[in-house]
């Protein structure tokens, strides 16, 4: 009867050994399994409705920098005035732009060299983020009317932009615009971007 009961006891000592390394195990499972799980949904939200880009080179001073690193929404149906866009539009410079929406399809352009402002659809528009009058001049001969299915941009530096006013930028096809730029992640504390 002795060595029943030391085999009892033996199982008894081995059952409550497996079970806390099971637990252990089980707990451990469950940590990384929770891990993985909120890293593919963060890699999904990431790559179907936000992409984060940097900014790079000075075209939308004041309102973002070199080294600025924005959210971009990246599912967009429209357009509209105001906008800061990533463009992805093929072009000799072979690489994204950051810009603003001026114009949308429809919209005439006029811009006064001279005087540094631009009108849009004859009416001088309110432009408080820019650096400074309008007052580079490109290729492009003014007024021009935006086709179908583009957008016309301008970087908020404009005396220091290559943007619509320039054919080897010209009309952004807004199958070419990645998304609208939501708010700034670096430098931390400056999220809000200027409008």
């Amino acid at each position: 009867m002795r060595k029943t009961e030391d085999i009892r006891i033996y199982f008894d000592e081995l059952e409550n050994s497996y079970s806390e390394t099971s637990k252990s195990w089980k707990f451990a499972y469950n940590w990384i399994d929770s891990l993985v799980f909120a890293l593919v949904g963060i890699a999904i939200v990431f790559t179907l409705l936000f992409r984060v880009v940097g900014v790079n080179g000075e075209s939308m001073k004041p309102t973002l920098n070199s080294g600025d690193w924005l959210t971009v929404k990246a599912i967009n149906t429209t357009y509209e005035r105001g906008d800061i866009v990533v463009i992805t539009q093929p072009n000799s410079l072979n690489e994204p732009l950051i810009k603003r929406v001026v114009a949308v399809a429809g919209d005439t352009v006029d811009i006064n060299f001279a005087q540094g402002t631009v009108k849009i659809n004859g009416e001088l528009i309110n432009e408080p983020y820019i650096a400074e009058p309008t007052e580079r001049m490109f290729d492009v001969a003014f007024p021009v009317t935006v086709p179908d299915g583009c957008v016309f941009v301008m970087g908020d530096n404009r005396n220091n932009s290559l943007d619509s006013r320039s054919t080897t930028v010209g009309f952004i096809d807004t199958r070419y615009l990645l998304g609208t730029a939501e708010f700034r992640l670096f430098p931390i504390g400056h999220w809000k971007i200027g409008a």
